[in-house]
Formats: structure tokens, sequence, C-alpha cells
């Protein structure tokens, strides 16, 4: 699937937003290194901590239906300017590899391309707590 594809897919996505409080849709489609596409919109609570973004929405349905080898993320919103995933969501995507493709689109044919890494340097990943572990037991 090409980055184009997927930036289509997010703004397929996008249409199923719920957001009756900020009116802020912004849609994210995540493909797994087999192929297989998983589309996730937010979705809004009126209790604001229960909102979930849309590039968590996906990685929910993706890692709940087993599909944890994440190749690419896309994410776009209906702003005529570029829409980065939030902190959190950096944060949940660095847990599946910090070589993660996002392509933050504009429109099909306005996108850029990054890595996880790339946004989120020097991030706190599972490998940390393994470090941790290795401290505790004398390992290192």
């Amino acid at each position: 699937m090409t980055d184009r594809e997927l930036v289509r897919e997010a703004i397929e996505a996008k249409k199923n937003a719920y957001v009756p409080y900020s009116k802020f849709p912004v849609g994210a489609a995540l493909l797994t290194k087999e192929g297989k596409v998983y589309r996730g919109c937010n979705i809004e609570c009126a209790s604001y901590g229960g909102t979930n973004c849309a590039e968590r929405t996906a990685i929910f349905k993706a890692v709940s239906e087993g599909d944890r080898n994440i190749e690419a993320i896309a994410v776009v919103s209906d702003l005529d300017d570029y829409t980065y995933p939030c902190g959190i969501c950096r944060q949940v995507i660095v847990e599946y590899g910090r070589d993660i493709k996002l392509i933050i689109g504009k429109s099909e044919e306005e996108f850029k391309v990054y890595t996880i890494n790339d946004l989120l340097p020097n991030s706190f990943t599972p490998e940390d707590l393994e470090k941790k572990e290795a401290v505790k037991n004398n390992d290192i």
C-alpha cells in the first residue's frame, strides 16, 4: 500500500469521528507489516478524560485483533495544515517500534513522512524496562 492510499484510508476513517465538543475530526489509518489496515477516528466523551484519539483507536483495534507489527500510521484532520499526534499517542506508537512510519497528511496529494523516532526522540520504551530489570538482577 502506498503512502497516498493510506492517507486516503485515514480520510475515510475521519468521517466516523464523534466530535460533538471540539468539532475537530481526526482520522487515522494503521498499516501492519502483513498488509492489513485498521482505521481509527477520534471519539469524544462529555467527561473529557474519556476521549480517545484517532491514532490510539486504530492501534487499539489492531492490538485487540492480535496485530502488533505496525509498519505505518497515517493521520489527517480538517485543518489546512498538518495535524501531528499528541504526546500520549506518540508514546503509545513508540511502544510498538521506533521505526514506525508516520504519514501526516493535509490531503492525498500533500503529506509529510517521518518515523516515530523523529517525532519522539529519546523516548521511554519497553527496552528501558528490560534494562531496569537487568540492573535489579545484577545482570549489567
